[in-house]
């Protein structure tokens, strides 16, 4: 029988514990006050992290597929919250800025990779036909080279 990649345990109100493989640091995730009281992620955010995370991992994979830097990656996700047509509460989109920590000069295969990266990305791949994702890639110098 498989084991769980993750155990959630309920701490106190809304906190849970996720406890991930042996020997990795316990995650606390609460919901945000008035629900909660905020002292963890909370699961809209832990959703934006994963998107962002494994969106960061594929450029970076992707690059040093063509022994490319991109310097040191920065990603910023914002995940908007909204009501579905039955009312109930949902995340309805997911707007990523994923800046590189160089000029796009510096990176000679980058239209490769921005051309790829993309189709890679496991979570983002998974999320995306249920929740609209808009990305973009920015250059060290803020010059937006993707989106």
């Amino acid at each position: 029988m498989d084991h769980p990649d993750v155990t959630l345990t309920q701490r106190l109100g809304y906190q849970f514990e996720h406890r991930y493989a042996d020997g990795l640091p316990v995650l606390l995730a609460d919901e945000p006050a008035p629900l909660g009281t905020g002292q963890g992620p909370s699961p809209v955010d832990l959703l934006a992290s994963a998107v962002g995370n494994c969106l960061s991992a594929s450029l970076l994979f992707a690059c040093q597929k063509y022994k490319d830097d991109p310097g040191t990656l920065r990603t910023e996700v914002k995940a908007t919250v909204g009501r579905n047509e039955r009312n109930r509460v949902r995340v309805v989109g997911l707007t990523v800025d994923l800046h590189l920590g160089r000029p796009a000069a510096e990176v000679p295969h980058l239209q490769r990779v921005l051309d790829t990266f993309e189709d890679y990305c496991t979570v983002t791949q998974s999320v995306a036909p249920a929740i609209p994702v808009t990305l973009r890639v920015l250059d060290g110098t803020g010059a937006v080279v993707k989106g």
